[in-house]
């Protein structure tokens, strides 16, 4: 079985951190996939099912998939 290394780094004190800030054009693409998901769990959730799986796949690192348009 193949062993783990670590190295740790020591943080870095005098290092300013920036802040963080949300691009709105990103959150208004996450926000258009999820109407779009929703539009399609409406019309025919069955039928668009695969359609509703891969926009969720673009959806997973900013939303919880636990917020399905499926119910």
């Amino acid at each position: 079985m193949a062993k783990v290394f670590t190295i740790p780094v020591p943080p870095k004190i005098g290092r300013k951190r920036r802040e963080r800030t949300a691009d709105p054009r990103y959150v208004d693409g996450q926000r258009l996939l999820v109407e779009a998901m929703k539009y399609l769990a409406q019309a025919d959730p069955i039928a668009n099912r695969g359609a509703i799986e891969l926009l969720s796949e673009h959806v997973r690192t900013r939303f919880r998939m636990s917020d399905s348009p499926l119910g």
